[in-house]
Order: structure tokens, then sequence, then C-alpha cells
């Protein structure tokens, strides 16, 4: 019997190595599965699925600034407000389609592209849908789909005219705004966009802009600045004793979904911007990018809570959620850096910038609704900087190029403000300025069950 159990012991034993070898082997196995290299055809499908993944995050930023903008104007002109940021979104896309990505990508010359009309999917594209297989090898060899890129570019042009939106808004003429949005996203941020990302003079020079502190915030921020200046504050807004009239937003539980639909698109606005997922370096370096530009937004929320109190002397919820977009923006030009660290410093000094530049265009009397000149132009131009101290760019370079973006977007966006203003005029008339937009122009209001008050303009 003590025999019998000797030998059952021994067998069990055996077993359990046999086990032990197979788990070990399987392991190896699937190791060796996962780690492989994938082929062309994987890394191709990986890419594309990440423009349109991201792309479609980056699109969902539109519904944050509706929101953001629509919560921080007066309820008298919310209406307008979602007309103005579906009407953009839709200019932007039909702008880029027609001429825009033409003059930004194909066939740079130093200083713009082509003069081309639409862009579409190339003879190998279109033989591989109409089933020929034997073109799979050539749109595989692109490394991505052709209007998977498109779509992904697009997205972003959108974004820069979103944030001339939130500055002119409550007094802006719809059909003025929207003629210069036609031109924004046609021909300017497409030549701003050859010099850098298209691999025109600037990016020959070495400048460094991952995602887009310069050519998407920057640009959005110089046109609305000249914007700014042309229309004029809102009826009030600077008394005459040279006090500012608070303001305030009428809905600040939607200003705040708009910040955090914001942030959460921010992710794919600057993820994606790594333009690949077919390896393990696309994943890590896409992981890098996340996690800093979360960081960045998060010291950027705390900071302006802690700095509003002296800067614009209260506590400022307000400043908090522009707080975030400063982050935000200001890492976009280098969120792959190494040291995540960097991130949160950047995010800090961003900001400090933003809070100030709120209480600078009061001082200047300058009306920006939603502080979209803080957030995206000043941060904007830090972060483009930034890239020097912490991702290696160089400081000159990065300085020319900030100085060459902001007289090119803003004197050619003052003169055609200017000029529009000639032809049409921009800014409605006194008597819808007072009922609204929305009653005034639309003639349907986004809260039809609150009784307007006449307000008190000391001017």
């Amino acid at each position: 019997m003590k025999a019998f159990i000797e030998i059952l012991g021994r067998e069990r034993r055996r077993s359990l190595w046999v086990i032990l070898f197979l788990a070990l082997g399987l392991l190896l196995f699937r190791t060796t599965a996962v780690y492989a290299a994938p082929d062309d055809e994987t890394v191709f499908v990986l890419n594309t699925f990440a423009f349109l993944l991201w792309g479609a995050l980056v699109m969902w930023m539109a519904a944050g600034f509706t929101m953001l903008e629509a919560g921080s104007v007066r309820t008298k002109n919310a209406s307008m407000i979602c007309l103005k940021n579906i009407g953009l979104y839709s200019i932007a896309g039909l702008a880029y389609y027609l001429i825009g990505y033409n003059l930004m990508y194909v066939d740079v010359q130093a200083v713009i592209g082509k003069f081309g009309f639409l862009y579409g999917p190339t003879a190998d594209d279109l033989a591989l849908m109409a089933g020929q297989a034997e073109a799979t090898a050539a749109v595989v060899a692109g490394g991505y789909s052709t209007l998977s890129d498109w779509f992904f570019q697009m997205v972003f042009v959108a974004t820069a005219a979103s944030i001339v939106s939130g500055a002119l808004a409550e007094r802006v003429k719809m059909w003025a705004f929207f003629l210069f949005v036609l031109v924004l996203t046609a021909i300017i941020y497409p030549i701003v966009g050859a010099w850098t990302w298209g691999g025109g003079w600037l990016s020959a020079l070495g400048f460094q802009d991952f995602a887009g502190s310069t050519v998407v915030h920057s640009t959005g921020g110089w046109a609305a600045l000249a914007g700014a200046l042309v229309v004029g504050p809102r009826l009030g807004r600077f008394r005459r004793d040279g006090s500012v009239k608070p303001l305030p937003p009428s809905n600040i539980l939607i200003v705040t979904l708009g910040v955090f639909i914001l942030w959460f698109g921010w992710l794919g606005f600057n993820g994606g911007s790594q333009l690949a997922l077919g390896s393990a370096l696309d994943a890590v370096a896409m992981s890098q990018v996340i996690v800093n530009t979360n960081l960045a937004a998060a010291a950027g929320v705390i900071t302006a809570i802690l700095v509003s109190r002296p800067i614009l002397g209260r506590m400022d919820l307000f400043a908090g959620l522009n707080g975030a977009i400063a982050g935000l923006v200001a890492i976009t030009a280098g969120p792959d850096i190494a040291e995540p660290y960097w991130a949160i410093i950047i995010g800090i000094v961003g900001a400090i910038l933003c809070t100030a530049s709120i209480k600078l265009l009061e001082i200047l009397k300058v009306d920006d609704v939603v502080g979209a000149v803080p957030a995206h132009l000043g941060a904007g131009i830090w972060g483009t900087l930034a890239t020097s101290i912490a991702a290696g760019a160089n400081l000159g370079v990065q300085l020319m190029g900030v100085l060459a973006v902001g007289a090119f977007v803003f004197g050619l966006s003052w003169l055609l403000w200017m000029l529009l203003d000639r032809i049409m005029g921009v800014r409605v008339s006194r008597t819808v300025e007072q009922l609204g937009q929305d009653v005034g122009e639309l003639g349907i209001e986004a809260y039809p069950e609150f009784v307007l008050m006449p307000e008190d303009l000391d001017e």
C-alpha cells in the first residue's frame, strides 16, 4: 500500500511537470505571436483605423465648442451659436475638400501647394474598390487610406474656425462670419499648414509643432483677435468710466460640459497626431502623448483656479475652465516629450499666461466672450516656444515660426474683416444686439419660456 502511494505521488508530480512545460510552451508561442511584426496590410489597416477613430474624436470637439459657447453667451444668443457652429464645421469640410487640402499638402513648394480643385481617392484606391485585387499592394504601400488622412486633417481646420466663433459671439453677423470662415479654411489655414506640416519653408528650417499649438490654435487665435478689433466689444461691456461690466455665462453647466468634451476630444487631437498605430513604438509613443496631454490640462485647471483671485480679483470657475484649455493648447506643440513632469510645467505656465491675458484684454478694452484669444493664442505661443525647452526644438526657429504665422494670419484676417465690413457690415444692428440674435436674426428663442428683460447699457 505504501509503495502504491509513492508511485501515485511520483505520477502526480510528473503530471504537474508536464502541465508546467505545456503552459510555458503555450506562453512562448503566444508571446512570439503577439510580438511578431505585423504584415504590411495589417499595418495599413491599423493606421487607417487610427486616423478614422481619432478623427471622429476631434470632430466631437465641435460639440464641445458649441456647448462652451452656447453656455458662455446670454440666453438670447444661444440658438445663433448652435447655427454658427454646425455651419462653420460644414463650411470647413467643403472648403478643405474643394481646395484647402491641395494647397496644404499637394506639391508644396516652400510656401503653398497645388491650386487644384477637389481631392479624392487615388487611382489605385478606385481600382481596389472596383474589385481589382492586384491594386492591393499599391494601396497598402501608402501606409494608410488616402481619405482617412484627409478626414483627420479636415477636422483640425474646423477646430481653428471654431476658435473665431467664440471670441466674436453675440454681435457678429452670421453671413459675414461664414464668409470669413470660408476664406480661413480654404486659404489662410492651408497656407500656414503648407509652411509647416506640408513640408514648406518653416518645416525645412526645423520648426516643430506636433499637433498644432501654432498651426491650429494660434492661427485661430490671431484670426479671432483681428475680428474682435474690427467688430468691437459688445454693447455695455465697457462702461463710460472705463470699468468692465460683467456679462456672466448663461449656463455654466453647459460650459463645463463643453470643456470636458473638448478635453476628451483632445486625446484624439494629440494622440492621433502620432499619425501611425502599426508598431509597438507607435503604441508607446501614443500612450505617452495622451498621458502628457491629460497632465497638462489637469495642471492648467488647478493653476488657473489658484491664480484667478490675485489676477482677476475673484475665485473664478470660468478661469479654471479656460485653464484646462490653455494647458491642452500649450502641450499640443510637443506632447511627445519623454518626461511627463514637463507636461505639468507647460500646463502651469500656459494657465498663468491665459488668466493674465484675460485681464490684459479687459484693460485694453478688447471683448472676447469665451477667452479664446488668451487660451488659444497666448497658450499656443507659449507651447510652441516651450518645445525648445522640453522637446529639443531650436528657439530661434520656433520664434520665427510664431512671428511669421502671426504676421500672416493677423494681417490677412484684419484686411478680410475690414473688407467684409465695407461690403456688407460685420456687426449686427444695435436693435438686434439688444434683442439678441436668436430673435433678431433667426426668429427663434433657445429658451422660449424665459422672459428677457431689457438691459441697462451704460456706455
